[in-house]
């Protein structure tokens, strides 16, 4: 696609690393798509293997570049977002799959509300060909001016996300965090760091279907890495501080919510490395008032060998302790 062609709706942005093994089927399923007026902005991440020729044997749509170094995949998104000419900014990963339709349901909404930030779907989670989970399953997202209910509860899959270019943009003038949308200090909660920042100021809406498809695989890594979310968690609180005045009156619940996340997901990694009385005395302000931090002071008796089991459970019931 040359620059001076007309530009397209969407920019869609795939970050990539080494991943051949399933980048056909998630670029075949932007190219499925109904909704055709979108750019594709791969940004490869020093790729070893086939990945950059993959992603050039889609030349009507997409538009490859790539880096000089290795950055951090906060860093790569915002390095792709600059490159894109689209009204509307879409996030596909490179082992995830769309349902042919996606981007035409978001499309019709952002159509209907010049309010929307935001547009989400519903996500199957899947590993081969079985479906673990849903993410709407069981509770429905909110609507509109949702950001206290997003910090609860953040339901937004990164590749079920469409958001308002504007909405991006304006995120920029006040973060002051490395020049761009996605906090490069964060490793495990930019993605949802974002989120926050446009529903604190933007509306958001969803499509109440599995039109986003989110593959894991083997082992949930994620789960082995408490300690980074809980630092983490303590630098978006600070952060949320920082930006929005009065932050503590108006949203004192969010204060404590965020807290007690950061104290359980330390005392978990505590826990892991087979600390348990370390992770106890961090939650023992908390006493038996909150059933998911009561159950795992008990459970933080048993040897930390067992978090694979436990987080297994945790990971498969997560409305158990809601």
């Amino acid at each position: 696609m040359s620059e001076n062609e007309a530009t397209p709706r969407v920019s869609v942005i795939m970050n990539c690393l080494n991943g051949e093994k399933h980048l056909r089927s998630a670029m075949d399923s932007v190219m499925a798509q109904t909704f055709q007026d979108f750019e594709i902005i791969f940004w490869d991440n020093c790729s070893t293997d086939a990945s950059p020729d993959i992603a050039k044997s889609y030349p009507d749509k997409v538009r490859y570049f790539r880096g000089e170094k290795k950055v951090r995949l906060g860093a790569g998104r915002n390095l792709a977002i600059a490159r894109a000419r689209g009204e509307f900014i879409a996030f596909l990963d490179c082992d995830d799959l769309w349902r042919p339709t996606k981007l035409a349901r978001q499309m019709e909404l952002f159509d209907k509300n010049p309010r929307l930030g935001l547009v989400t779907t519903d996500t199957e989670v899947f590993s081969g060909d079985k479906v673990m989970r849903r993410v709407f399953e069981g509770a429905k997202p909110a609507r509109g001016m949702v950001f206290a209910e997003l910090v609860k509860r953040q339901w937004i899959s990164m590749s079920s996300a469409v958001v308002r270019r504007q909405a991006l943009q304006d995120l920029v003038p006040g973060g002051g965090w490395n020049g761009g949308w996605f906090d490069e200090d964060l490793n495990v909660s930019e993605e949802a760091d974002v989120f926050y920042r446009i529903a604190h100021d933007w509306e958001l809406d969803y499509v109440d279907e599995p039109l986003t498809r989110w593959r894991v695989h083997g082992q949930n890594t994620t789960l082995r890495r408490f300690g980074e979310f809980a630092r983490e968690t303590r630098i978006i609180l600070a952060k949320h501080r920082r930006m929005y005045p009065g932050y503590d009156v108006e949203h004192a619940d969010l204060c404590e919510l965020l807290q007690t996340r950061a104290d359980f997901e330390e005392a978990v990694s505590l826990w892991q490395k087979g600390e348990g009385a370390a992770a106890r005395k961090i939650l023992a302000p908390y006493g038996m008032k909150n059933r998911k931090i009561a159950a795992f002071r008990l459970l933080s008796y048993l040897p930390g060998s067992l978090f694979d089991v436990a987080a297994g459970i945790y990971y498969r019931l997560p409305r158990l302790f809601s």
